[in-house]
């Protein structure tokens, strides 16, 4: 699916402490913002409403190529000796 971009505004200070604290704990504003927008799709949004877009998001199905046929046994070489 195309990505949209969302603009929020808040306090600049807040923000930096904020990156602060989360960079300690191995994360990111940016990630925090995703899981929870995440989360707030999964509650408000209907479940037919998700399947339909998840479906039309999903590649469709490559048809399958039919399998090659296995190549013909030889019989092995005889380690007797020929008459």
């Amino acid at each position: 699916m195309k990505k949209a971009n969302i603009t929020v505004a808040f306090d600049e200070e807040k923000l930096g402490a904020l990156e602060f604290s989360l960079k300690k704990a191995d994360s990111s504003v940016q990630a925090k913002l995703e899981q929870t927008l995440g989360q707030l799709y999964e509650q408000t949004v209907p479940a037919p409403v998700r399947e339909y877009l998840d479906s039309r998001a999903a590649p469709a199905p490559r048809p399958r190529r039919p399998a090659k046929p296995a190549p013909k046994e030889r019989p092995a070489p005889s380690s007797e000796p020929m008459a």
